[in-house]
């Protein structure tokens, strides 16, 4: 029989060390919120959606090892496909970090790939098999019929989360919906489109869905109806690409290292984002050539990378274990409100409302240990 214990990561309250002072009584921090989620509210994330990234051991030989968690459908599914078989089929090993630009992005792959400063005249072959992705893929349709992942009903994830109270990450706070819209929904029928007014500058409903940020709308003369696109935090993973129609293969990754770069969504296939590591990337030497990008002359800044695996393919005892808290729980939603209306002893004013970014879905490191 194994048992489930957390591993948890303590947060220091910000504060002067020389005029640091007992804590008065208040509401509940975003933090202490998530540590009172009952264990029902957090989703496990599969091994086959995550990867392990080893890079080269740092000055004094510690291991650094990134874990990457893959988008779940109906999200970039063809390029997801990709970076699991560019995995498996060992693609990765060997490559390094090419770019490291401040305040936006890191860039992993094959140096000689769209870097002519590099030096690097050959790239590596690709592995058959690679799936080519349209534009139109950047989003997705049909969000509305995506069922519960522990098979409970539902009559729509993404309105689930944005019923929830200040769970919208909208300035105006909870939004009602016209009558014929529910009502469609609950018989079952197509919805008609609607326009919804959130404050987010770059979509008509900004939300958390399946564990992700994401952006979307529910149609209008100049969107589609049901079309949802994940959004670009910090921390998020993507694709990268040459000039269009090129929509990479995921081959080149980036992930996001500074404020939210939101003028990509849509723009360039987002798959995943970091759950463990990501100091070992956002505190690389900053590139000095184009883009950020590493020069011939800086070569001995290219972080080695060792191998990509896909979790699954690890032995038992070496995957790692992780799981998110339901952005469609109780529990989410009140650590969102505090989040968007900060409360506890150290603020003053609640701000009203929080960027989409700024309400990072709780993630969190698990292991099994066997009964006594």
């Amino acid at each position: 029989m194994k048992k489930h214990l957390l591993t948890l990561t303590a947060i220091a309250a910000l504060a002067s060390p020389a005029v640091a002072q007992e804590a008065p009584e208040g509401a509940p921090s975003p933090n202490e919120i998530v540590n009172t989620a009952a264990q029902e509210e957090w989703v496990a994330i599969e091994a086959e959606d995550l990867l392990v990234m080893t890079l080269a051991p740092d000055a004094q030989g510690n291991a650094r090892k990134v874990v990457i968690q893959l988008m779940p459908a109906p999200f970039s599914q063809g390029w997801t496909q990709n970076i699991r078989t560019l995995a498996r089929a060992e693609w990765y090993d060997g490559i390094s970090v090419n770019r490291v630009q401040d305040n936006y992005v890191v860039q992993w792959g094959d140096p000689g790939y769209d870097n002519p400063e590099s030096g690097e005249t050959e790239t590596k072959p690709l592995p058959d098999g690679l799936n080519v992705m349209s534009e139109a893929d950047y989003a997705a349709t049909g969000l509305i019929s995506v069922p519960d992942p522990r098979g409970r009903p539902r009559i729509n994830y993404t309105l689930g989360a944005a019923m929830m109270r200040n769970a919208m990450i909208a300035a105006n706070g909870a939004i009602e919906l016209p009558a014929t819209f529910t009502e469609a929904l609950e018989s079952g029928e197509t919805p008609p489109p609607i326009k919804l007014e959130t404050g987010d500058a770059y979509g008509e409903l900004a939300t958390l869905a399946l564990g992700w940020p994401v952006t979307g709308s529910f149609g209008n003369a100049e969107e589609p109806a049901n079309q949802f696109w994940p959004v670009h935090c910090y921390g998020m993973v993507g694709v990268g690409r040459n000039y269009s129609p090129d929509t990479g293969s995921g081959a080149e990754l980036y992930t996001v290292i500074g404020h939210a770069p939101r003028h990509l969504d849509r723009n360039i296939a987002l798959v995943g984002r970091i759950v463990s590591g990501m100091e070992h990337l956002s505190s690389l030497p900053r590139g000095s050539g184009t883009l950020g990008f590493y020069t011939e002359e800086e070569a001995d800044k290219r972080m080695p990378i060792l191998s990509i695996r896909v979790a699954s393919d690890l032995p038992e005892d070496e995957r790692p274990l992780f799981e998110y808290l339901s952005t469609e729980s109780e529990t989410f939603a009140r650590y969102a409100d505090a989040r968007a209306n900060r409360r506890d002893p150290f603020f003053i004013v609640p701000a009203g409302g929080a960027d989409i970014c700024n309400i990072p879905v709780p993630v969190r490191a698990f292991e099994y240990a066997e009964d006594e």
